[in-house]
């Protein structure tokens, strides 16, 4: 080996040492003792693997939480059924029904691979103990491989106990949020609304709502939470109760929004900000009011002409404090749409890295005019996920349609009815006897 190349592997392997010497470095929650020196490589390996190991910690980890485990994989299978058959019947089928307990909670694939794998590591067992009792000779390479399986297996099986415990939270809050959000379309004389949402992950940060304003007027908004996953989700449900509450305190349009910033500036992290459209509409006249705040421009679909963009009037939300908005206003006639969306819709890759974009959101706006609101959601997220391909999108999608409707028909007049015949002679009574 030349010396450039030995230098070269030396350099690499000085790197190697220092990122696992900054992993073992001091943590703050923990007690620190002495640190390897940088050079030390054996002593940084070493440092990694074993510090803050302890007996106390050991013993949990073979009585606690293997016992946890346990618990979590058996509590919903019926093993009680079992105890009353012989051990050489009872012993298989309950693993059996463990074994289908689990595979069921996985996800095709990964059913798949675990399908395989448990029985292989069965048989390797079962046939290292018939070697063992036919000849009484052990064999120590074969042994240490067929135990350290298992000890990953039953690594694997803790982590996919904790794991699934978080997937049931997640479970959990999904339908808290999908709860919290108006998903059932509205249908009143001059508005129609639709939406629907398509989380990351299993909770998000999107953000849209359809609120009464009284006087028949809609609040209409839709936001983007900076981030994805739990922690999003957690300033959405912040951002949604935030408005509400300023609404109902009689705020409205750039007096509502200026109030809501000075609110998430003093309440959200400062490495995360919400961008947001707000409009309130007048089902009766058409009249849209609206302050967009550093959101997606919405698209017009005006009825035959080019569609336009209802662009920003102010900065992201929760940036910068006492910030000043303005607003916008518009008027929609009856069958034109508004549409909203997040940039996770036009930000979608494909396996090419190439964009969604907003122009292939406008095609589809424009050939989908044929198409009713549910339809027409349901074609765009058809043609995302389609342009995505295999690559699974990384940003929350959520789409919401605003369409002007006819007003309610007017009850036709009814005819006075006519006086009923008398008889010959008689003379009519009067009403009030």
């Amino acid at each position: 080996m030349r010396p450039t190349q030995i230098a070269d592997l030396r350099h690499r392997f000085d790197a190697f040492a220092s990122r696992f010497s900054e992993k073992a470095g001091p943590r703050p929650d923990r007690p620190s003792g002495p640190s390897p020196s940088p050079d030390d490589y054996w002593g940084g390996l070493q440092d990694l693997f074993t510090r803050d190991v302890t007996e106390r910690g050991l013993r949990e980890l073979i009585e606690q939480d293997t016992a946890d485990t346990y618990r979590f994989f058996t509590r919903e299978v019926d093993l009680a059924g079992l105890r009353a058959r012989p051990w050489y019947k009872r012993y298989p089928q309950a693993a059996w029904r463990v074994f289908l307990h689990i595979a069921f909670r996985l996800s095709p694939a990964r059913r798949l691979v675990f399908a395989v794998a448990v029985p292989v590591l069965i048989v390797a067992w079962v046939r290292a103990l018939v070697v063992w009792a036919s000849t009484l000779s052990f064999s120590l390479w074969p042994s240490v491989q067929l135990g350290a399986a298992t000890g990953l297996f039953v690594l694997l099986a803790l982590e996919l106990k904790d794991k699934l415990t978080l997937k049931g939270d997640l479970e959990i809050a999904r339908q808290i949020q999908f709860g919290l959000l108006p998903f059932e379309p509205l249908a009143r004389p001059g508005a129609a609304v639709c939406a629907t949402m398509r989380p990351a992950n299993t909770v998000g940060g999107d953000y849209f709502d359809v609120i009464e304003l009284g006087e028949g007027r809609l609040g209409l908004t839709m936001g983007d939470v900076a981030g994805k996953g739990m922690p999003a989700a957690l300033l959405m449900a912040l951002l949604q109760g935030s408005l509400r509450t300023l609404i109902t305190a009689g705020l409205r349009g750039p007096d509502l929004m200026a109030k809501l910033n000075d609110h998430l500036c003093a309440n959200i992290p400062s490495n995360r900000l919400v961008t947001l459209f707000y409009a309130e509409y007048d089902p009766a006249s058409g009249a849209l009011d609206y302050v967009n705040a550093g959101h997606n421009a919405p698209f017009l679909v005006r009825g035959g002409g080019p569609l336009e963009r209802l662009a920003a009037t102010g900065v992201a939300l929760g940036v910068i404090p006492q910030a000043t908005f303005e607003a916008g206003s518009t008027v929609m006639e009856h069958g034109e749409r508004l549409f909203f969306y997040t940039d996770g819709v036009t930000e979608a890759f494909n396996a090419r890295d190439d964009e969604y974009g907003e122009a292939r959101l406008a095609q589809q706006l424009d050939s989908g005019r044929p198409l009713g609101d549910r339809a027409l959601l349901d074609a765009i997220g058809q043609d995302v996920l389609y342009h995505c391909g295999l690559v699974r999108p990384k940003d929350d999608m959520t789409f919401m349609v605003l369409t002007r409707t006819p007003p309610a028909p007017e009850p036709p007049l009814e005819a006075p009815a006519a006086p009923a015949p008398t008889a010959p002679g008689s003379v009519p009574l009067p009403r009030w006897s």
